[in-house]
């Protein structure tokens, strides 16, 4: 078993790209559900994270701005590790996860160890 990482993406900056309070209580369920299905198939690894909307950039030169890019919509919404066989199989998961029906998308990466890198 491999753990992948599952990383969500949406416009969470512009107005346009906001949920309703309505639309916001459905997500929220969808969200559930999906987090207690994949839970019971023992294939999440760790408890879901979320990110706050600041952030900082350190660019290669040293120099440090705020972020994330404000001219990039799409923005981190947050992230889970998973169990899962190879890609396909994490992928397979990742198609149930409910930022898709949001106009989302979800990243996905393999954990490499130290060991398998050499």
């Amino acid at each position: 078993m491999n753990e992948f990482l599952l990383i969500f993406r949406r416009d969470f900056t512009t107005k346009e790209g906001q949920l309703s309070p309505e639309q916001l209580q459905r997500s929220l369920k969808d969200w559930q559900d999906w987090f207690e299905k994949i839970t019971e198939q023992h294939k999440l690894a760790r408890p879901p994270q979320r990110w706050d909307g600041k952030g900082k950039v350190v660019k290669s030169d040293k120099m440090v701005t705020d972020g994330p890019y404000v001219e990039v919509k799409e923005s981190i919404g947050g992230m889970i590790f998973i169990n899962a066989k190879d890609y396909e199989e994490a992928a397979e998961i990742a198609k149930g996860c409910p930022i898709l029906a949001l106009g989302g998308n979800v990243e996905i990466r393999k954990a490499v160890t130290p060991e398998a890198s050499k």
